[in-house]
């Protein structure tokens, strides 16, 4: 829908009429494009008040820009990828141009090649990198009307890349009748109804009868300056009720008064052109071949359909389109119910099988006027592909309509758990329930009841970590032993694995008593079956038990498919931290990391991220700690989901920025505390055990470590410990040291390994005199050497130049404490460096107070420096765009700012302007060899 422009007076249209303001931004958008920036706007507001026109003026404004438009349909708001698949057809030959894993997403979501789902986010990555790609040739405008009406799937991967243009050339601009969820934060462009000035022309351009003043301005009013209501309603009345004011008496809605305007320009054309009109309208694509052979199939001809034309309402070119989507609506919404069925059917019958079953199925599903058995079984059929491409809440969809076609109640059963579990991955949680509900009911076996119950203590526990959900598990997964061994195995680890994340001491009990009872595997156990045992048992018999399985499980995870890995993998992060092995740990985490990033499971990167991040703090690589951090928020941050905090908690005790550290300590409290989560709580009191301990406030360190320690959590529980024993060692407290040495020793010593025997040791010698203190320093630093744990290799140096110095033996005491304070600074630990420094002074040494000086590097920003430590170690442009989800374009934007601020020419140089941790590569950057370069590029 378009209406006038207004003249500048020389000839020259400088926007639509009443419009000036609104072009103005849009032309500053385009200005902006042509100057090699990026931008995305939401046009939003009420139906006919101009979206469209709008969006036609940029579009003829860009007469310079490649132009790639798509339109919303609401009957296809069910079909996954439709709008995406629109937009970007004309650019699916410069997919060659991105790399492997994003080609492959698209060409598996546009049906290109068969495959398994990859993550939304990874298509939303891919679609990026193809219009960045396209605009590296000419700028891009891409126009999405009627986004309102966009499927899930394509109004998230288009928020997604709207969200992360920037240096791209590339506009996108949606025009929706409201700030759709997915584009919320977008910035937007209110359309409302003309002023009274442009109403009047706009109304004069339309009536010929003379208006009184008054009855023209309460159509104005009454139509809120709505253009197209304006160019509407004045149609099919007579000019006596124009006139008269006495044509807009009905008390409908704006809509409605415009619906009902169409309405009556529906109902005074012949049957067999209303006949074609609801053909168009039930036809998603605007193919005119389909229409014309649907309407075929229903006797429906050219000549008889547009022998009086549409009266507007309709056009035919290469795509059918409607004057407007109310018309598309009002067609089908007056339409009989026998009329929609034998469309829809006539639908399916010209819509080809094998190019396109999935929409073939849902005209199927639209025509059914009952349940139906192939219909139900086609709809299950395009669900299974629809999910293989990626589109979740399109295959909940298909399931669920298959539910209500299907007549046998034990398959209706199998249906509706599928259906809930498809709806619960896809998120809406209540209509999960609601099918979960259904299956439960209708199941007729066993096995069926227990898979209805497996999904309803998943979106219990996924709903808001109820506390019942562990048990709950628990009892699905007895009930599944007798018919799926292996579900119901994965069944108890993912209940053992919510019980650890409640700290629930009774669930975990019980569930590891269950486990134990479980048959023994025959043949060589694999690794859920050893990760099974090993935490059953450490719960159960104790450390010393457990950890010989749990050394194998260790082995076994190194190598664990990726199936695993992405199904129940979060719950063994600890196994290798039960057994003290910190080398394994890096490696299980680094393998983690890489293989959700290969699966493209983007979902569940942050969780990875979180141990490798965790990782990297017990080896001193803070840089690379904080890397995982700020990839973690920014996916956070795409995804819409807040992360756990455990990393900056960690990193902010081990710095030893007090107010920092305690501001965010308290918050996580205060927000774990109050949603029950006592994992999060145990986390932060640890890391204030931590900050306390290098402040050397041992009075606040004690019971914050002792609220850590005392936790049903088999990990975090034991870390604790150290902090316990030198804090109540420095306050005197020999009981609850003693106390706590012993639990450390039951949890260290069975593992031994030098970072286990290195702790242990060094927490004996705190509560240690004279020879068997000085023997238990050295043996701990002598162990601690051999492993990269830095940070703790410097607090044993610290902890044993304070002994020697109270021992006054202050020279000795000077190296140790030296060596300490120089680890300190050179890994980032200011408050332990301070208190080496003050210790350092207690000997009579003079030392100048030195933190980590402001360097160039102080001025990058979190995602600057973030771009440019990936660059330091060898990642291309469009690696690191992958990573963070950023264009290359974009990131070749941020690095030519980095080298600015570092003073630098070329990417080798960041190697000496960021140098890395002594001896400890970066935890971010993958093995194997990188490309060297110099360019920005």
């Amino acid at each position: 829908m378009a209406y006038p422009v207004h003249s500048s007076g020389n000839g020259e249209n400088v926007g639509l009429l009443g419009r000036r303001s609104e072009c103005a931004l849009l032309d500053h958008l385009i200005s902006a494009v042509r100057m090699g920036e990026s931008r995305a706007l939401v046009v939003h507001g009420a139906p006919g008040v101009g979206k469209s026109a709008l969006l036609d003026y940029v579009q003829n404004t860009a007469d310079d820009l490649r132009v790639l438009r798509a339109v919303g349909i609401e009957s296809e708001m069910e079909l996954p990828f439709a709008t995406l698949h629109q937009l970007c057809v004309p650019l699916l030959d410069r997919l060659r141009n991105l790399p492997a894993p994003q080609r492959t997403a698209l060409e598996t979501v546009f049906g290109i090649r068969a495959g398994s789902a990859p993550d939304g986010f990874l298509i939303g990555l891919a679609v990026l990198s193809l219009l960045s790609d396209a605009s590296e040739v000419r700028p891009l405008l891409c126009v999405v009307d009627d986004a309102q009406w966009m499927d899930r799937a394509s109004a998230q991967a288009l928020g997604f890349v709207a969200r992360r243009l920037l240096a791209e050339s590339v506009a996108l601009v949606f025009g929706a009748r409201e700030r759709a969820q997915d584009l919320l934060g977008l910035p937007d462009l209110e359309v409302t109804g003309l002023g009274d000035a442009a109403a009047d022309t706009l109304l004069n351009s339309v009536t010929h009868a003379r208006l009184d003043r008054q009855i023209r301005d309460r159509i104005v009013a009454e139509t809120e300056g709505n253009p197209l209501a304006l160019l509407e309603l004045p149609r099919g009345l007579t000019v006596t009720q124009m006139a008269g004011g006495f044509g807009l008496l009905h008390t409908d809605t704006l809509p409605g008064r415009i619906e009902q305007s169409f309405l009556s320009r529906i109902e005074d054309l012949p049957e067999q052109t209303r006949l074609l009109l609801l053909i168009a309208a039930a036809e998603p694509v605007g193919d005119p071949v389909v229409v014309w052979r649907a309407a075929d199939r229903l006797g429906v001809t050219p000549a008889s359909a547009l022998a009086g034309g549409t009266d507007g309402l309709l056009s035919f070119d290469v795509r059918v389109t409607f004057r407007h989507p109310l018309v598309r609506s009002a067609v089908y919404r007056s339409a009989t119910e026998e009329d929609r069925w034998a469309a829809h059917l006539a639908l399916a019958e010209v819509t080809d099988p094998r190019v396109d079953p999935d929409r073939r199925a849902w005209h199927l599903a639209c025509a059914a006027a009952g349940p139906d058995e192939s219909v139900a079984a086609e709809l299950e059929r395009s669900a299974g592909r629809a999910q293989a491409r990626g589109g979740l809440a399109a295959a909940a969809a298909f399931l669920q309509r298959s539910v209500a076609l299907t007549v046998d109640i034990s398959r209706r059963a199998d249906r509706a758990v599928s259906a809930a579990d498809a709806t619960l991955q896809a998120g809406d949680l209540d209509a999960a329930r609601k099918f979960a509900d259904i299956a439960d009911r209708d199941a007729r076996s066993e096995f069926q009841r227990a898979r209805a119950h497996l999904v309803r203590s998943r979106i219990a526990f996924a709903a808001d970590l109820d506390s019942e959900a562990p048990s709950m598990l628990l009892t699905v997964a007895r009930r599944l032993e007798p018919f799926d061994r292996d579900l119901a195995r994965e069944t108890y680890l993912i209940a053992w694995g919510a019980s650890a994340l409640l700290a629930d001491a009774d669930s975990l009990k019980a569930i590891s008593r269950a486990m134990r009872a479980l048959p023994a595997a025959t043949g060589t156990p694999r690794a859920l079956d050893l990760v099974i045992e090993g935490c059953a048992l450490l719960v159960t018999d104790g450390r010393a038990a457990a950890v010989p399985v749990l050394r194998r499980a260790v082995t076994a995870l190194a190598d664990l498919p990726a199936r695993d890995v992405l199904k129940w993998g979060w719950v063994v992060d600890g196994v290798s931290s039960a057994v003290w092995d910190d080398q394994a740990m890096r490696m299980i985490d680094s393998r983690a990391v890489e293989v959700v990033r290969t699966a493209g499971a983007l979902t569940d990167l942050p969780l990875c991220l979180a141990s490798l991040g965790m990782a990297a703090t017990w080896i001193g690589d803070f840089a690379a700690s904080a890397a995982t951090v700020a990839e973690a928020d920014t996916i956070a941050a795409a995804t819409g989901v807040p992360g756990a905090p455990h990393v900056k908690l960690r990193l902010s005790a081990l710095r030893g920025r007090s107010a920092e550290a305690e501001a965010l300590i308290a918050a996580t409290i205060e927000q774990a505390g109050a949603g029950g989560r006592s994992m999060g709580v145990a986390v932060a009191q640890w890391a204030a055990a931590v900050l306390y301990n290098g402040l050397g406030r041992y009075q606040q360190a004690m019971p914050a470590a002792q609220a850590s320690t005392w936790i049903a959590q088999p990990w975090v529980s034991i870390w604790a410990l150290p902090e316990l024993i030198e804090a109540a060692a420095r306050v005197g407290d020999e009981k609850i040291a003693r106390d706590a040495l012993e639990r450390l020793a039951d949890a260290a010593e069975p593992c031994d390994t030098d970072w286990a025997r290195g702790i242990l040791a060094r927490s004996r010698a705190l509560l240690s005199c004279g020879a068997p203190a000085d023997r238990l320093y050295r043996a701990a630093i002598e162990r601690l050497a051999r492993t990269r744990l830095r940070p703790e290799l410097a607090r044993a140096h610290l902890l044993y130049g304070e002994w020697l110095r109270r021992e006054r033996q202050r020279i000795e005491a000077r190296d140790h404490l030296r060596t300490a304070y120089e680890m300190f600074l050179s890994i980032g630990m200011e408050a332990f460096a301070e208190r080496a420094r003050h210790e350092l002074l207690a000997t009579g040494e003079t030392v100048r107070k030195r933190t980590n000086e402001a360097s160039p590097s102080d001025e990058l920003t979190p995602q600057e420096k973030q771009i440019a430590l990936l660059v330091r170690d060898g990642f291309s442009n469009p690696e690191v765009g992958t990573r963070l989800f950023l264009s290359p374009r974009t990131v070749e934007w941020h690095l030519r700012k980095i080298f600015t601020k570092l003073s630098i020419t070329s990417r080798r140089q960041l190697r000496d302007a960021l140098p890395r941790a002594t001896s400890t590569p970066s935890a971010a950057a993958p093995p194997g060899p990188r490309p060297n370069g110099d360019s920005a590029r």
